[in-house]
């Protein structure tokens, strides 16, 4: 999710393209590989976050053939970090991944890495990326990322997305239930108030705030609905088997989420608010989970997503703007929920697609 939201779309639009150009997409990825440009500089700490967005988005593509995947898998794993015993799993620490090598601390006068930076965020993306490339998840010391993730967890039920302290928002939440669910235990985390922590946040309106009391949030509202899935607290076509027992909300849910499809054909994330191509995923997926995606106007939201493709390649967050690697993935994950030729199926809670989530 971002955090400016406050910005505007372009007024010059540029023609709206006929048809998603795969072609010039896979290109557009395949040069982000090689060389990030300049402007990527100011996020340098986060680059296994952009390495997601580039392999999953190949990924997406049918194009991973243009990566090294074992490379991949090699540049990811050291970037993880360990303790020097298993008493360190219980000093408060986090032992998951670094975000890049501009996070890790230099060692001590013994040579021993007594600190680390490692975070939520950046563990899920790596974990992701290794599904995605085919690594053995089994080889992956779990125990390290697990036990040191309940940590993060603070009594109410919400994370910390690091050790050192930060914000506790629904994000965090979200990256710690999809960590329990690639590695396939849940034992890094107290499931029961995670729910308690979610439901708390849903609003007067049917959606989602980050924290309890917020202004729903199409991106907030993803992370509880997902988080809810791959907990197993819902199930599958929510919308059509709900009753009175149900956890949630679910008519008033659905209503506003529905509420964010504009009439230019995109998804807003809050009300009054202009259509982003990032909400096509962020709301689209919530309506995927619950079973309400058919009724979406599929062509319409399509129209607006082929109006943000670049004629550089890639996807801008409004039509007429310059394509981002943030934009470009979550357009081509929208593009996938509306079954895009040519594009992989998406597992929409994971935000991968369904083979690498399968570990096909």
């Amino acid at each position: 999710m971002e955090d400016s939201l406050e910005a505007t779309p372009s007024s010059s639009l540029s023609n709206s393209p006929e048809t998603f150009d795969k072609d010039r997409q896979v290109t557009f990825l395949e040069m982000m590989y090689q060389l990030l440009p300049c402007p990527y500089q100011i996020q340098e700490i986060n680059r296994l976050t952009l390495a997601y967005f580039v392999i999953s988005g190949l990924d997406f593509l049918g194009a991973l053939d243009r990566v090294d995947k074992d490379a991949v898998a090699d540049w990811v794993l050291s970037l993880q970090v360990f303790p020097r015993n298993k008493e360190d799993l219980n000093n408060g620490q986090f032992y998951g991944f670094h975000g890049s090598r501009s996070s890790h601390f230099p060692p001590d006068e013994n040579g021993v890495l007594v600190r680390n930076n490692s975070h939520l965020a950046s563990t899920y993306c790596a974990l992701a990326i290794l599904k995605i490339v085919g690594y053995k998840m089994s080889n992956i010391d779990s125990e390290s990322i697990l036990t040191s993730m309940r940590n993060l967890q603070q009594p109410d039920g919400s994370f910390m997305p690091i050790h050192t302290g930060a914000e506790t928002d629904l994000r965090f939440l979200y990256c710690a239930a999809a960590i329990c669910f690639m590695l396939e235990n849940w034992s890094g985390m107290d499931k029961d108030k995670a729910k308690d922590y979610i439901l708390l946040c849903q609003s007067y309106d049917g959606g989602f705030g980050l924290v309890p009391g917020a202004e729903s949030h199409g991106g907030a509202t993803y992370c509880a609905i997902a988080s809810l899935k791959l907990m197993g607290f819902i199930e599958d076509n929510l919308l059509s088997n709900c009753d009175s027992s149900s956890i949630l909300d679910v008519p008033l849910l659905l209503d506003w989420t529905l509420q964010r499809h504009a009439a230019d054909g995109g998804f807003q994330g809050r009300p009054n608010k202009p259509s982003d191509t990032c909400y096509a995923f962020w709301i689209g997926a919530v309506l995927r989970i619950i079973g309400g995606h058919n009724f979406i106007d599929n062509r319409a939201l399509h129209g607006f997503l082929l109006t943000c493709q670049s004629e550089y390649g890639g996807c801008s967050k409004f039509p007429g703007e310059l394509p981002d690697l943030y934009h470009s993935y979550y357009g081509f994950a929208a593009l996938s929920l509306l079954e895009e030729y040519g594009l992989k199926s998406l597992c929409a809670e994971l935000g991968i697609t369904e083979t690498a989530a399968m570990g096909v």
